[in-house]
């Protein structure tokens, strides 16, 4: 079903590096997989009705409450660090 440099390909596409024994264990088990997935087509759907979930899915939909939080110094309790009613993190983004 699915040749070896199927398996190169996927693995470059996913910035894989995969060593030899990877590659071939891969490759049978991708095979597998497609053949196994490919016994599917067999069965008879024609009276199967699509769906997108097995089972009926309904929203529950509620009024949105108004209700009181927790103060602002319990909830900064145990932040590693806080400054001016805020939480201090590490600057992530490095100007240019």
């Amino acid at each position: 079903m699915i040749d070896r440099e199927a398996v190169e390909h996927v693995a470059t596409l996913a910035r894989l590096a995969l060593s030899e024994e990877e590659m071939e264990k891969f490759t049978h088990q991708l095979s597998d997989i497609l053949t196994y997935v490919n016994k599917l087509n067999e069965l008879d759907t024609s009276n199967v009705e699509p769906t997108s979930h097995v089972l009926t899915i309904q929203n529950v939909f509620r009024e949105d409450q108004v209700r009181p939080s927790i103060p602002i110094t319990e909830a900064l309790a145990n932040a590693p660090e806080a400054a001016h009613r805020y939480f201090k993190v590490p600057k992530i983004i490095e100007e240019a």
